[in-house]
Order: C-alpha cells, then sequence, then structure tokens
C-alpha cells in the first residue's frame, strides 16, 4: 500500500531542482516504500542512496557529516534523527528549509534555518516552532514562495544598483567639473529634481518588475554573499562614470561653443541637466533583466512605461514652460543642441547591451555529481545534474560533446564533457565534470 503523491509535487520537485534546491525525503515509511516513492518524484536519482533510521543510528555525527550529501531518502526515523540530518546539512555550509506537521517535528523545525509547518495538519506546536506556516500544506508553495523570493531579491538589487548608479553619476560630475573648472553644471535645484523625478518614479517602477522567466534556473545565493557581490558594485560605479561622461561632454559642447563666458553657464548647465536626467530614466530599463531588450518585450513593465512618461512630461514642464525654467536656472537651447542631447540620452541602451552580449559567453564549470558550480566566472550555470546521462535529458540542452577533454582531480582521473545548453537568458557553454 502506497499513499501516492499529490500531481503537482513532482513538477515542482523538479522546478526545485532547476533551481539547484535539492529536496529530501525524511519518512516514517519503510525504505522500500520510500524508494518506490522518491524514484517516481526524481528525488532518488543516479547515484544518491535511501537509509533507514537503524542504520542512521549506527554512525557518529562525524561520519553523518562525511555522508551526508549521499543521501537522498530517510526512512523510519525517528525525531532526534530530522535534528541531525539538519544539523550535519548546515555543517556542509548549505541553507537548511524542514517540513513538518507534528509535535515530533518541532525539534527539527526549530534547528533548521527556515522551518515550514503545515497550516492544516499541522499542531500548535509545530507552528510555534516554524518560521513559516503552509496555509495549503502544499510543497509547491514552497518552491512558488522561493520563485517570488528571487524575484523580489532581484528587483532590490536592481532599484540599489539604479538609485546608486546614477546619484554617483551627479556626484562624479559636480565634483570633476568643479575641480577642470571651477564652475559647477548643476544647480542644486536642478540635482533636486533629478532625484525626485527621473531617479525616485522609474526606481519604484524597477520594485514592481514582474518576476523573470528564468530565475529558477539561477543557482542559489551563497550563505555570505553580499548585495554588491559579483562586481555588482563596480558595475554601478562604471555606470555612474558614465553618466558622468554623458553629462560633461554636453555640458562642455555647448559651454565651449559659446565661448566659455559667464553669459553662456546657463545653456550649457541646461545642457548637462536635460542629458544626465533624461539618460537616467532611459537606462531604468536596462536594469529590467539580465536579458537583452533585443531578447524581451522592453516596454513589458507597464509601470516602468508610465513612470518614464510622467518623468519625461515633468522635465519638458520645467524645460520649456517660461518662468518655471527660470525659477531652475534652465534656457531654451537652439534645435542642434537638442538633437546633440536626444543622442547623448540613448547612450546607456547601447553600452548596456554590448556589455550585456559579452556576459552571455561566460563558461560555467559545475561537477555534476554535487550538483555546484566549481571555478566558475561571473553568471549563472543553468543546467544542474547528477550525471551526464540526467543532464542530457535537460530540456535545455541542445549540444554535447562526450569526452572532449580527460583531466586528473582529487587523485581521480575524470572525463571532461561539454555541454551548451540555455534559456531566454542566451546561450551558455556548461563543463561538466564527470566520471561516465
Amino acid at each position: 500500500m502506497i499513499d501516492p503523491a499529490r500531481p503537482e509535487v513532482k513538477e515542482a520537485i523538479a522546478l526545485a531542482t532547476r533551481a539547484g534546491i535539492r529536496t529530501i525525503m525524511i519518512t516514517g515509511d519503510h525504505v522500500t516504500t520510500a524508494k518506490a516513492i522518491a524514484k517516481e518524484l526524481n528525488i532518488l536519482r543516479e547515484g544518491d542512496e535511501a537509509i533507514p533510521s537503524s542504520e542512521l543510528q549506527k554512525m557518529t555525527d562525524e561520519e553523518l557529516f562525511e555522508n551526508i550529501e549521499k543521501y537522498s531518502v530517510y526512512a523510519r526515523v525517528a525525531p532526534e534523527d530530522k535534528v541531525r540530518i539538519v544539523d550535519a546539512w548546515q555543517k556542509k555550509g548549505h541553507v537548511v528549509s524542514m517540513t513538518g506537521d507534528g509535535v515530533n517535528d518541532s525539534p527539527a523545525l526549530k534547528k533548521a534555518d527556515i522551518g515550514c509547518a503545515m497550516g492544516i495538519a499541522g499542531t500548535d506546536v509545530a507552528k510555534e516552532a516554524a518560521e513559516v506556516v503552509l496555509v495549503d500544506d502544499n510543497f509547491q508553495t514552497i518552491v512558488s514562495a522561493v520563485e517570488q523570493g528571487r524575484g523580489i531579491y532581484s528587483n532590490i538589487k536592481k532599484v540599489v544598483g539604479f538609485l546608486l548608479g546614477t546619484n554617483i553619476g551627479e556626484v562624479i560630475t559636480v565634483f570633476l567639473a568643479m575641480l577642470l573648472w571651477h564652475e559647477t553644471p548643476l544647480l542644486s535645484m536642478q540635482l533636486l529634481w533629478i532625484n525626485l523625478v527621473t531617479d525616485s518614479l522609474p526606481a519604484i517602477a524597477l520594485g514592481m518588475e514582474p518576476v523573470e522567466k528564468d530565475v529558477m534556473t539561477h543557482l542559489p545565493k551563497p550563505k555570505k554573499e553580499g548585495l554588491f557581490a559579483n562586481g555588482l558594485g563596480l558595475r554601478i560605479f562604471l555606470q555612474g562614470l558614465m553618466f558622468t561622461i554623458l553629462s560633461l561632454i554636453g555640458f562642455v559642447i555647448v559651454w565651449y561653443e559659446m565661448g566659455k563666458t559667464e553669459q553662456a553657464l546657463p545653456y550649457a548647465r541646461t545642457m548637462a541637466f536635460m542629458v544626465l536626467a533624461l539618460s537616467q530614466a532611459i537606462h531604468a530599463y536596462n536594469l529590467r533583466s539580465h536579458l537583452s531588450l533585443i531578447k524581451m518585450n522592453p516596454f513589458s513593465n507597464k509601470n516602468l512605461n508610465i513612470a518614464t512618461i510622467v518623468a519625461f512630461l515633468l522635465m519638458g514642464f520645467v524645460l520649456f514652460v517660461p518662468g518655471v525654467n527660470t525659477a531652475f536656472g534652465l534656457v531654451i537651447l537652439d534645435v542642434k543642441y537638442y538633437l546633440i542631447a536626444l543622442g547623448l540620452i540613448f547612450v546607456p541602451v547601447i553600452v548596456i547591451e554590448l556589455a550585456k552580449l559579452f556576459k552571455e559567453s561566460d563558461i560555467e564549470i559545475v561537477d555534476v555529481h554535487h550538483r555546484r558550480k566549481v571555478d566558475s566566472p561571473s553568471g549563472t550555470a543553468l543546467i544542474l545534474a547528477n550525471s551526464i546521462n540526467e543532464a542530457l535529458n535537460n530540456e535545455m540542452v541542445y549540444e554535447y560533446n562526450r569526452h572532449s577533454k580527460r583531466e586528473k582531480r582529487n587523485d581521480k582521473e575524470i572525463g571532461i564533457h561539454s555541454i551548451r545548453g540555455g534559456t531566454e537568458a542566451g546561450k551558455h557553454t556548461v563543463m561538466f565534470l564527470g566520471e561516465n
């Protein structure tokens, strides 16, 4: 007699695996029953093992730590076994989530990084011990929550990157201009307007960006990875520097053509103000995704479209309405300067598109037996598997070169397999280390 799993669970586990999340079965069923269900759900994969509580209790904590990654199924477990299992995985440096519904699950729920108690079948003790309560008692809800959480974290990085990049650009613009010419290219009133309009409105819209389609093909973030990891801090600085260069180019073009006089400063400042503000508003579209704008609908975020239109209308209001532009220290320019400004404000799109194109050529190296990335440059491994055969069954694989190279690693000679795979994010070369 087997209590079958819910139909949606298999799909949820497959999605979790693609996201780099390993699902472990801990059950009170007999090991034979547990293995049958685990194989059906693809929890027990090639190379994985199942272990009953009787064997687990014979192992010391050190032995369990050394062998913990081999086991995907634990049968006939006792409450203390669950705590040991969670502890061993945590000592390996993993973030552990534990589900449970009974009183005897409470210690493990408390021990886990994220305890998930059942909202329907769960006891009050389990709910109090857990950080999360599943109101529908559905494993798929956990996977959906991971997807939403990744989307929220991604949006936070986009907003922080956008705001810091634009503000760094403003600071360096004023600093360099004062250093080179002892003149400020932007007045305080103009800087305040940029921060309130062309910075804030697109930033709010970026925070409401829908979850990207391929977010569940990314590897989990390491525990100690900071917000500015993987070169984000450098990219923010370079983007700020880009805004500085564009603004100063606009400022210098007008100021120098008009003779570098005191009377020419309002014209030059108008140009710098217009280029800096509008280029930042356009740049928000670059940060929507790591995908090229060519490979997606750049206008699918309606909130960002509205924010950009409003920002352009408000910029037009302060640039062209008599009296208002005077209050901001702005003037009307010749048509040729508006055409030059139009070209400058779209430069960030070209620069970032080229950067995205270069990034799509990243090479990833993945240990197929442990489903983890090793010695990898920036980017994301797209295929996770226990074996080459399993990797080849992945829908994202489109090219495979068998044993293109052999290397000796950890005193064992292994084959290097070259597998090309990709999603909408582009095609990546993924090198798999494996014995078969």
